[in-house]
């Protein structure tokens, strides 16, 4: 899923997002005034293979499909009855961001306990 920079170089940190998502500028702010190498990895233009989703569901569970996004609100109730990887796969804007990869781990939302695993404060 972690994709290369395009210096080549990996970076220490992928953050899974969209440009305009506030709590994902909000993240990208602070792991780099504390230091950390990340790149955006941005759903919208690339978005992940409908083979990574489920693993992530497994992983996070409901948390993964942000209930209280846009898009979610957009979708009817035939859409929102669809198996979840199915729904994240065609519409990548309904995951909860941001999705980190870090050295230290993969976390879901910039929380405190996120922060304090990243020792970002």
């Amino acid at each position: 899923m972690a994709h290369s920079a395009p210096d080549g170089d990996s970076p220490e940190i992928t953050l899974y997002g969209i440009p305009t998502c506030d709590t994902c500028r909000k993240a990208m702010a602070a792991l780099k005034a504390a230091g950390r190498k990340v790149r955006l990895h941005d759903l919208r233009a690339e978005p992940l293979a409908p083979d990574h989703w489920p693993a992530l569901l497994e992983r996070f569970g409901d948390k993964l499909v942000n209930r209280a996004s846009a898009t979610w609100r957009g979708l009817d109730a035939d859409q929102r009855a669809r198996p979840p990887a199915e729904l994240l796969a065609e519409h990548p804007t309904l995951m909860k961001r941001p999705l980190i990869r870090a050295p230290e781990g993969l976390f879901l939302g910039w929380s405190a306990e996120t922060r304090a695993a990243l020792g970002v404060d």
